[in-house]
């Protein structure tokens, strides 16, 4: 029995030792921590999602027909949107434009739109629907 008692006694030590070195190494930190510390995920702030052509165009009246639209990365060039096929889930489709360059119109007639569905796409503000607006009396007697 004394043979048995020593044998426990022993295992009991081995088994106190390994736990006791494995919360040591849990509560030590190391350097290289596999996840960002929490204070450097709040400082950066959540990255917005791009958009593509549809979803921006959705929040437009009739889906963005007679405004203008862009690639975020393009410059001085735009699009004013003509015709738009979408598909069922609403978020893909074909789209048809009129280019511009610089604000001046470059063709008359309506091109269809590459890249409509990848995302970067952004509605340019300036561009509103102008109304058909009655001319005053002095821009009358001016024709």
């Amino acid at each position: 029995m004394a043979a048995a008692a020593g044998l426990l006694n022993r295992a009991t030590t081995g088994l106190t030792v390994r736990s006791a070195a494995f919360l040591r190494a849990l509560s030590t930190s190391t350097g290289t921590s596999a996840s960002p510390p929490v204070a450097d995920a709040e400082s950066k702030g959540k990255r917005r999602k791009k958009k593509n052509l549809f979803e921006v165009a959705q929040f437009l009246p009739n889906w963005g027909i007679g405004y203008k639209l862009a690639k975020s990365h393009w410059r001085d060039v735009s699009y004013q949107i003509t015709k738009i096929n979408l598909y069922k889930d609403g978020r893909h489709g074909k789209a048809w434009g009129i280019r511009y360059k610089a604000g001046l119109q470059v063709t008359d007639d309506p091109v269809k739109l590459s890249g409509v569905n990848k995302p970067g796409w952004k509605y340019i503000p300036e561009s509103n629907k102008k109304t058909a607006t009655v001319p005053t009396a002095s821009e009358q007697s001016l024709v």
